[in-house]
């Protein structure tokens, strides 16, 4: 794999997230990281999902920031791969928020997508 494919598959996460995630992993007992993965469904045809895991399965791939990690398989890291994860907090609640930039549509609420 080349710079370029491998430079297209990376994902980061702001220090926003990372806050966020290991205050929400700190607080649950056996917890040691958020996965996200991408499923078929949703409004818009691909939709994210969130958990909280104890461990790594042999696909994954971590992404470490200021004491947080993420577990993405490779299989969503497809899907994935140029996004960058951010939590954000504002007048219209509190959310995990994916900007992907291989959607070439997004629902409303941010967690649904099409490629």
């Amino acid at each position: 794999m080349g710079a370029d494919a491998k430079t297209a598959m990376k994902v980061d996460m702001t220090e926003a997230a990372a806050k966020r995630i290991a205050k929400i992993v700190s607080g649950e007992a056996g917890k040691t990281a958020l996965r996200v993965s991408v499923e078929g469904g949703g409004c818009s045809g691909f939709s994210y999902k969130f958990d909280l895991v104890d461990g790594r399965n042999d696909d994954d791939v971590a992404i470490e920031k200021n004491g947080a990690t993420v577990l993405i398989d490779d299989l969503s890291l497809v899907y994935m791969g140029g996004s960058v994860i951010d939590f954000v907090d504002d007048l219209m609640g509190q959310s995990f928020q994916i900007r992907n930039p291989n959607a070439v549509a997004s629902c409303g609420c941010g967690t649904s997508f099409s490629i």
